[in-house]
């Protein structure tokens, strides 16, 4: 076995070391770098292939009702975290709307100094009522001010998404 592995490293070391005269020379190709776009997992492992842009699933949340899902996959900036421990986020969906990111399980949590960052959700959006007690805590969460905390007297019907997987682009 000794020498077995013995001549398989000299194998390698022989044909590395080899010089190949049948390259062709390296000519300069004029196009513009590829940049590959890094991102930090958080959750089931999922492709950043195939997101449906924030803006675009504003749309879709308004054709559902309280109760229907659909599984997809979401790309959005985070507007806010959970300062407490990143258990939410809320992702702009433009015309001053929001959805709010819960993820599954309490699987896994979100760094809390993302906001404005880029982000790829996959899971189930669906339409929700939110609870005064509810959004109170949210706001709490949000470190939002006793006053703004008190003005929130009714329920409200909100867009929702459970991620089972979240890519944070990094930067």
């Amino acid at each position: 076995m000794k020498h077995i592995l013995t001549f398989l490293i000299l194998s390698l070391v022989f044909v590395s070391c080899k010089n190949n005269t049948n390259e062709a020379p390296e000519v300069p190709v004029e196009t513009e770098e590829v940049k590959e776009l890094a991102y930090a997992s958080f959750g089931d492992k999922i492709e950043a292939d195939n997101a449906i842009e924030a803006k675009l699933m504003a749309d879709t949340y308004k054709d559902l009702k309280v109760g229907d899902s659909i599984p997809t996959k979401m790309i959005g900036k985070v507007d806010e975290v959970c300062q407490a421990k990143g258990c939410w986020m809320k992702i702009d969906l433009g015309n001053d709307e929001q959805v709010m990111v819960k993820f599954k399980d309490y699987g896994f949590f979100m760094p809390k100094n993302i906001a404005g960052k880029e982000v790829i959700l996959d899971g189930k959006a669906f339409v929700s009522e939110l609870s005064v007690e509810e959004q109170r805590h949210y706001a709490e969460d949000a470190g939002k001010s006793e006053d703004e905390i008190a003005a929130i007297t009714e329920v409200r019907r909100t867009y929702s998404f459970e991620a089972d997987g979240v890519l944070l682009k990094e930067e």
